[in-house]
Formats: structure tokens, C-alpha cells, sequence
């Protein structure tokens, strides 16, 4: 695919979900309204989507949202977009809060997910006492990754 501009389309940046577990005050209004979830693509939907755009030439996929992770059974779509790596596909990627990374990490890595993209400013305190994420806390947010794989150093 070329754009008007002549240059390449090769980067697809696809949203499964517009649901987060967190409620970031740049990202959700106070009366936040979701869509229905008879209006989103299903997981199968959005695999053939993709499989369409890596036929046309795409061949950088990354998954966002909302938070990507919380939607249900998405490391299915990550396995079969995964299994295009090399297929045309060279990168699969994922932009994440990091919240569910802890416990889906191992699976998006047997996935073909090599680059995680952290937005660690929804962990930011305001001046006011609330994180970003609106809730009050003295301590900062860790988490506990699983050690790196060999593969990633």
C-alpha cells in the first residue's frame, strides 16, 4: 500500500478494546461510555483484518487499546498474528499500561511479542495526591515481572 504522499504503509496499529482497568484522567472522561460489545470486531474479525493489511504489505503490527490486555482471550490473537512472523510479518508489538503484563508476559513471548510498550505516565502522581490513574496512594506502583528470557538480553 502507498500513501498520497508515494511513501509505504508497512505499520498497522490496531485497538481491540476502548476498555481499560485503569481510569487515567487524560484518557477517560468523567462519564466514560464504552461500546457495546456487539460492535466490536471479534478476535477472529481482527485477525483476518490483519491478515489482510500484512498481505497488502504491513509487515509491523502493534496492538493497542483502551488496554489491550484485559480484553478476554486476546493472547489468541496475539498467537495467531504471532504465527505470521516470518510470513510477511517481521514485528508484532503491544502498548500496555502494564497492569496484566506481570501475568501475560511469558504468553506474549511465546507469542512473537518482542517489544512491549510501557506508558508508565499512568503511574505519574499529580500534584494533588491522585495518580493518574485516580487513586490515592502513598506508595509508588511496582510490579513483578517474570526474569527476562535468555532471548531478550
Amino acid at each position: 500500500m502507498i500513501d498520497p504522499f508515494g511513501r509505504a504503509i508497512t505499520y498497522l496499529r490496531v485497538s481491540v478494546t476502548d476498555r481499560c482497568d485503569l481510569r487515567c484522567v487524560y484518557c477517560m472522561a468523567e462519564d466514560m461510555h464504552f461500546l457495546p460489545k456487539r460492535e466490536l470486531l471479534t478476535l477472529e474479525e481482527l485477525d483476518r483484518l490483519a491478515a489482510a493489511f500484512i498481505r497488502l504489505g504491513t509487515t509491523k503490527i502493534r496492538i493497542t487499546g483502551g488496554e489491550p490486555l484485559v480484553r478476554r482471550d486476546v493472547i489468541r490473537l496475539f498467537q495467531s498474528l504471532g504465527a505470521r512472523i516470518g510470513n510477511g510479518l517481521k514485528e508484532l508489538t503491544v502498548t500496555t499500561n502494564g497492569t496484566q503484563l506481570a501475568k501475560m508476559a511469558d504468553s506474549l513471548f511465546a507469542a512473537g511479542v518482542r517489544r512491549v510498550n510501557v506508558s508508565l505516565d499512568t503511574w505519574t502522581r499529580s500534584n494533588s495526591g491522585r495518580s493518574r490513574a485516580g487513586e490515592r496512594s502513598s506508595r509508588p506502583w511496582t510490579a513483578s515481572l517474570p526474569p527476562r528470557p535468555p532471548e531478550w538480553r
